[in-house]
């Protein structure tokens, strides 16, 4: 019965598919450029999905959902969710390359991160939707510290994705529930492990946040991800983690502590396939008091200049890509938080 799973799943991500998505009684289905589409015309028995779950630790009777790993014939490895569906098993997996993709090659502002990633201390958030790629920057990101630095690189993920070999840095890599209870816990003891760079793989609640911050304070580069859609979404969320008595406190540390922001999504490129479209946020000089007094507005509008690169936001991304033809207008213009700017820059003004 196993069989059938990975048979799939090779299936899948041979013809390019980001996802596969399983249920029992239904057909399987794929995500290939954003777009959901059957895999075939047999739908699955629900012993099959019953005996994968087996196979990921999971009872399919009593367990609700769980995120973990898995390895298909050949050593291909996924990033699996499992969950169920008005009573029936389903499951998600997503392919976990095997080779980490360098940031140039993913359309990354490579002197940008290079520059935070060589910060002895601080905060770095990767933000953006389910499925934009934080992983695979935060990944290119530790890679190319790998092969550059010497750094103790303790990550704490949800599961495991990418695997490093040994560079010129160390790496410790634990998962949630395999080497660790939580995220909490885990970035507590791994201030005691002698590192210089923590990957917290989300920010999940308060504690996490509390401890990220208190990590980056004490001398370490926390990078870490967010579900948020832009520069300032993100930092409303991080903000609104805290009620209204510590914020103020919360503001001060982050303002002094955070590095940089960047947020993804994914868009469909003119050329076919899909492109990463960016918003970032390097904190110094007065964004620093803007983030203290919870400033958003100004925050905002200083993305939105063009007076220095280590700023962008989504609409001047998108105006830029369509500009260079990476990108078809109508899809710049459904995909800009705000259409009228994106047609007001297209235009040339200001």
């Amino acid at each position: 019965m196993q069989d059938i799973i990975d048979q799939l799943a090779a299936e899948a991500f041979a013809s390019g598919a980001t996802d596969l998505f399983l249920c029992e009684g239904e057909i399987p289905r794929v995500r290939i450029n954003g777009d959901i589409q059957a895999l075939g015309n047999h739908t699955l028995e629900r012993e099959s999905l019953a005996n994968f779950w087996q196979t990921c630790n999971t009872d399919p009777i009593n367990d609700l959902e769980k995120d973990t790993s898995y390895v298909i014939p050949g050593g291909h490895r996924l990033r699996v969710n499992l969950y169920k569906s008005l009573g029936n098993l389903c499951s998600v997996l997503r392919p976990i390359n095997d080779e980490v993709p360098c940031m140039k090659s993913l359309g990354l502002p490579t002197d940008l991160i290079q520059n935070w990633m060589r910060q002895n201390s601080g905060i770095i958030i990767v933000s953006g939707p389910t499925g934009s790629g934080k992983s695979t920057t935060i990944a290119s990101a530790l890679q190319w510290v790998n092969e550059s630095l010497a750094r103790h690189i303790v990550t704490i993920e949800d599961p495991i994705e990418y695997l490093f070999s040994n560079q010129l840095s160390y790496f410790s890599q634990r998962e949630l529930n395999s080497d660790t209870t939580s995220f909490a816990s885990a970035l507590r003891a791994s201030l005691r492990q002698s590192p210089d760079i923590i990957l917290l793989g989300e920010i999940r609640d308060i504690d996490t946040a509390k401890t990220a911050l208190q990590a980056a304070e004490t001398g370490h580069l926390v990078v870490t991800t967010l579900h948020s859609s832009g520069v300032t979404d993100t930092l409303d969320r991080i903000i609104h983690l805290f009620g209204e008595n510590s914020r103020a406190a919360l503001l001060k540390l982050l303002s002094q502590h955070l590095v940089g922001i960047i947020s993804q999504q994914l868009v469909p490129c003119k050329q076919g396939g899909q492109m990463i479209a960016l918003e970032h946020l390097q904190n110094e000089a007065a964004t620093r008091t803007w983030i203290r007094d919870n400033d958003l507005t100004k925050i905002s509008d200083h993305i939105n200049r063009e007076d220095n690169s280590a700023n962008c936001s989504f609409v001047r991304y998108l105006v830029a890509a369509v500009e260079q033809g990476y990108l078809d207008q109508d899809i710049g213009r459904q995909t800009a938080p705000n259409a009228q700017d994106f047609d007001r820059l297209l235009r040339g003004i200001k």
